[in-house]
């Protein structure tokens, strides 16, 4: 967590493809057991999104395993805003 917060997330943003992030505990029991969060950042487009993927993801996640391995389950769901209230 310390990692996440002090390092992994800026080097996200200082890519330059995320406007903001955002941390949350995950209230939910996992049947596994244990603490999850969840990390969502804002990017400006789709195309952007890609870029990240393409140019910058695969270092950022590769460090993750490197430090953590089995230890840390990493996955992606992309979400689209409709509206905010």
């Amino acid at each position: 967590m310390q990692w996440m917060q002090e390092k992994h997330i800026q080097d996200v943003l200082n890519t330059g493809k995320f406007t903001s992030a955002r941390l949350v505990k995950v209230l939910i029991e996992e049947e596994m057991g244990g603490v999850t969060y969840s990390i969502q950042y804002t990017t400006d487009s789709k195309e952007t999104l890609e870029r990240y993927y393409q140019e910058d993801a695969p270092r950022l996640r590769e460090e993750g395993l490197r430090l953590f391995g089995d230890k840390m389950l990493a996955f992606r769901t992309e979400l689209e805003l409709i509206s905010e209230y």
